[in-house]
């Protein structure tokens, strides 16, 4: 594996163990991993940023480390850590592969949670390490990220040899890893996606509802609904499913359909609000007969008037 060419006894990866770490590229993911393992004692050896926002971010978070270009990265780096987009992961890989910058030994590791270790095979077809690590938080690419990261779990995926590699990086970032097998990756990432990319939606879609009939800080109404809600889920699973649905009030669904219909139809507000609350609507109706809160024939006359 290759060393700093320019180690100091006083530096973090002089010590047994640390490894000298190159972050490609300086993303919101890359620049806060890259930054909290230089906080776990590895030296960052370089950052390519392309970017102007990329370039402030890398210069924020990992100041002092040099803006090299890919290839040089790869020479001068033990770790390689790939935070690119995930439909330019395989590309980046094999073209790395290609022009001969991966050495035998590196740990080549990737942060996409869609995908496990084979889309790493030219790299490990080279005598690289392939290693999939990803953090199960949304970033923003600030510094209070690095503090965040210590309520959050990793999914890392890896041949079983070198598996606990993958978990003592993420250890020593202060957090515990999950293992994920290789076939499971898609579904972990649709779950992540799910729970995270779709509170979203449906925060902004309940916070326009109230301003159009002028509540201006729809926030201070939902923020403590929403995290007493969340927290309950997280908590209770199926048994805190609660609300018109769970009860069984055809009326007051039917309601709700009916005036977000006018509201739809007099351009107050977008077609897909309606049609994200009836998809949920319906989805939870077939949840809660299931977990018998309601009876099958009021779940009938729920998916009726929740019918598109």
């Amino acid at each position: 594996m290759i060393a700093d060419p320019y180690p100091s006894p006083h530096d973090p990866a002089a010590r047994e163990g640390r490894l000298g770490v190159g972050v490609i590229s300086a993303g919101r993911v890359g620049a806060v991993l890259g930054a909290a393992l230089r906080s776990a004692g590895h030296q960052v050896v370089g950052v390519h940023a392309v970017s102007e926002a990329s370039r402030t971010r890398a210069e924020a978070l990992l100041d002092g480390v040099p803006m090299l270009e890919v290839p040089e990265i790869f020479r001068r780096s033990e770790l390689v850590l790939l935070a690119v987009p995930d439909d330019v992961l395989a590309e980046v890989v094999s073209g790395a592969a290609e022009a001969g910058c991966i050495q035998p030994g590196q740990l080549i590791i990737h942060t996409s949670g869609r995908f496990g270790t084979e889309v790493l095979q030219a790299a490990q077809q080279q005598g690289a390490i392939p290693l999939a690590i990803h953090p199960a938080m949304t970033f923003t690419g600030l510094s209070m990220d690095i503090q965040r990261l210590s309520a959050c779990s990793f999914a890392v995926t890896a041949a079983a040899p070198v598996l606990p590699i993958a978990q003592a990086l993420v250890v020593e970032m202060g957090r515990e890893p999950v293992v994920v097998a290789e076939a499971d990756r898609g579904v972990y990432h649709a779950a992540l996606a799910h729970a995270s990319n779709h509170l979203n939606t449906v925060a902004g879609q309940s916070a326009e509802l109230l301003q159009s009939i002028g509540i201006e800080q729809a926030d201070r109404v939902l923020a403590p609904l929403m995290q007493a809600s969340l927290d309950n889920a997280l908590a209770s699973g199926a048994g805190a499913l609660t609300g018109p649905v769970a009860r069984g009030d055809v009326g007051t669904v039917a309601h709700h359909v009916r005036v977000l219909s006018e509201a739809e139809s007099a351009g107050q507000l977008p077609a897909d609000l309606r049609a994200a609350y009836t998809a949920m609507a319906r989805a939870t109706a077939q949840r809660a007969v299931e977990r018998g809160l309601i009876s099958e024939a009021t779940a009938a006359e729920l998916l009726d008037v929740l019918s598109p």
